[in-house]
């Protein structure tokens, strides 16, 4: 009997958990490893991620936040950007978030953009700040940091819902370096983790928690009485 409401808790546990978040794409680098603008597929699900630079560009991998790879370049003017494509046909709620990085010569401010064209994109963040890749905000491959990370919560945006194509850009804003003086030719920005997924509406999840410690209350009031 105990055993049974182990693996009841167990299913109830993972219900909510399944339904707390999907992962409709996530670029982790791992797999891609690029040296190219590309684009690059995802290591979940599908979709497209690509740089561009108005000027000549290097693009690689070096570490990321926690991890052996990340999407990186150099040679930064106001308006390059790192993209990414992905279709939310079938679903709602969108939310998106990602870890980014400068060196201390590479560029401070960037904008978040959203399009589901492709040509015309609006803001969703106009002004955010990236750190200096420099202690205590350094990334290494073996520890992720906190301070890095980046979201937006779409779910008030129902233009980005059930769309076949949406796109997000990561743009350089202006020409201030992360410490502060003039971006360099050789000052990079690494991106890694980004994540588009899906977070259910409050009132659907707390529906499927009350369901599944429902499922366990139930159990304990027919068998618990045996197993005791």
């Amino acid at each position: 009997m105990k055993s049974t409401l182990v693996a009841i808790t167990l299913l109830a546990a993972g219900v909510t958990s399944a339904f707390a978040q999907t992962t409709i794409a996530k670029w982790t680098f791992e797999t891609s490893a690029p040296i190219t603008a590309g684009s690059f597929a995802p290591e979940i699900g599908l979709g497209l991620a690509s740089g561009f630079h108005a000027g000549a560009s290097t693009y690689s991998s070096p570490a990321g936040n926690g991890s052996a790879h990340s999407f990186s370049s150099n040679t930064w003017a106001i308006g390059d950007y790192y993209q990414f494509q992905v279709s939310t046909a079938g679903y709602s709620n969108i939310n998106v978030s990602w870890d980014q990085i400068s060196s201390n010569t590479g560029p401070k401010d960037f904008s978040f953009l959203y399009s589901t064209d492709g040509v015309n994109f609006n803001s969703a963040i106009s002004s955010y700040t990236v750190l200096a890749n420099a202690t205590p905000n350094t990334w290494s491959s073996t520890t992720p940091i906190s301070s890095s990370g980046y979201s937006f919560d779409f779910s008030g945006i129902p233009a980005l819902n059930n769309q076949a194509a949406v796109y997000f850009r990561l743009r350089d804003f202006d020409a201030i370096s992360a410490n502060g003086g003039t971006v360099a030719t050789g000052g990079t920005d690494r991106v890694d983790n980004f994540t588009i997924s899906v977070i259910p509406e409050p009132a659907t999840y707390a529906l499927l928690a009350g369901l599944a410690g429902f499922a366990v209350v139930l159990w304990r009031r027919n068998f618990g009485a045996v197993a005791a």
